[in-house]
């Protein structure tokens, strides 16, 4: 019996349009209302992620980061930081390479140019974000470096082979066709759900997990029924049990119905 859902956002409950299907809302506050806990889990910033939660009327703790911070309300529950120092390393590097990055700091997002990256990254949010040097940045508390380039995947590809290498001990992983994430090798969605699961009370499986993008590998494994999106990456659907519809056709409320009790 599936007692906690454990879904990624983009891709997965939003619509590449950033916004949700009526229906999608519907049946999370059914599930809510049965007390059947949903849980954001995310690579989007806190306050990003906050802005979805309050959205959906959720009041369960919210994994973003990819797993490097749980909050429960003002509460953090679970927080893993890049080393000031690798963080300084990882800049330079994409300095001298032209990447652009996104640097997120106490869950504050820095960029040294105010263009048409960031323009076009923050249309699903709207939060803010701080312009300036990296140079003279504090890194303690890095939440993780987010590389972009929407104009090559490979490129991307590229980046995360170049540190996965040069950084084994990290957690690098391309989330997106355009996105290269760097973060704690801890700071992982089964890291991060793993701990909710055992904080709960809930067993392995009694949790379904869904996602979209190869980030959600992990967070498929971590749980007891693995269900891909049929908008899904190939790599996720080979690890799911299910393969539901797409995100524009409901595939999350139709996997709810046909797998969880309420």
């Amino acid at each position: 019996m599936i007692k906690m859902i454990a879904t990624d956002i983009d891709g997965t409950i939003l619509k590449y349009n950033y916004e949700f299907n009526p229906a999608v809302i519907d049946c999370i506050k059914n599930l809510s209302a049965n007390n059947i806990p949903v849980i954001l889990v995310t690579g989007r910033m806190h306050g990003a992620a906050k802005l979805v939660a309050d959205k959906l009327d959720l009041k369960t703790p919210i994994i973003s980061y990819q797993g490097g911070l749980i909050k429960d309300g003002d509460k953090v529950l679970y927080e893993k930081n890049l080393d000031p120092a690798i963080a300084r390393e990882i800049i330079n590097w994409a300095k001298a390479n032209n990447i652009h990055l996104n640097v997120y700091i106490n869950d504050n997002l820095y960029v040294e140019k105010d263009d048409e990256v960031i323009k076009r990254y923050i249309l699903q949010s709207g939060l803010p974000y701080i312009v300036g040097s990296f140079d003279n940045l504090d890194l303690r508390g890095v939440n993780k470096i987010l590389g972009i380039d929407y104009n090559d995947s490979d490129r991307v590809s590229g980046w995360v082979e170049y540190l996965e290498r040069e950084y084994p001990n990290l957690y690098i992983v391309k989330s997106t066709p355009y996105f290269c994430e760097i973060s704690h090798k801890e700071a992982t969605k089964a890291c991060a759900l793993e701990y909710l699961m055992k904080a709960a009370g809930v067993k392995k499986e009694e949790v379904m997990t869904i996602g979209d993008q190869n980030n959600d590998i992990v967070l498929l494994k971590s749980g007891g029924l693995a269900v891909a999106m049929g908008n899904a990456t190939d790599e996720l659907k080979a690890c799911a049990d299910y393969v539901t519809d797409t995100v524009e056709n409901d595939g999350f409320v139709k996997a709810v119905e046909r797998f969880v009790r309420v």
